[in-house]
């Protein structure tokens, strides 16, 4: 544990972490990106519905007519938009920490930490309700990043702090 901590290997698992960061990003992008891009094509919508009645046979299943109306009116309402423009703001945040943690900026690891660590609660109640192998390995993996930064941050702080005087010590306090 403790030579995982330690400068050298720091910065690769650093890396490790906002590569992953990086990635959950891309894909936030992408998916706010295709709401959107969903949300303004109505014509669209119309068209995979005439097909999916036509080919599927979908005029004889009410449960399946009514999941389709409310899909509907869930796009017709505008909630389709707000969840894509979301999306798109949350993977901009999750891109610029990214970015920030594999460049070793100390602003980005703290952002990084706030923003997993208020998401942790909301992923282990998903996983609570609704258990799956990828959120378990989301909710793991969010817990090991808020856990490991907060570490290497604190051996830092305490690093910087056996360096100053006590004088420097007092005023910082």
């Amino acid at each position: 544990m403790q030579k995982m901590l330690q400068p050298p290997s720091r910065g690769r698992y650093l890396k490790l972490i906002a590569v992953f960061t990086i990635l959950k990003g891309v894909l936030l992008l992408a998916v706010g990106v295709s709401l959107i891009f969903l949300n303004s094509r109505t014509q669209l919508l119309e068209r995979i519905g005439e097909w999916a009645g036509d080919e599927l046979a979908l005029v004889h299943s009410p449960a399946t007519m009514y999941l389709l109306n409310r899909l509907q009116e869930v796009v017709a309402g505008g909630l389709l938009r707000v969840t894509g423009l979301v999306s798109l703001f949350y993977g901009a945040v999750l891109c610029t920490e990214g970015v920030g943690v594999y460049l070793q900026r100390r602003w980005a690891e703290l952002l990084m930490i706030c923003a997993t660590a208020l998401l942790i609660p909301f992923e282990a109640h998903h996983l609570w309700r609704n258990p799956s192998l990828l959120a378990a390995f989301i909710l793991a993996a969010n817990c090991f990043i808020v856990w490991y930064l907060c570490r290497v941050l604190g051996r830092e702080k305490r690093a910087q702090l056996s360096h100053m005087t006590e004088r420097e010590v007092a005023r910082v306090r």
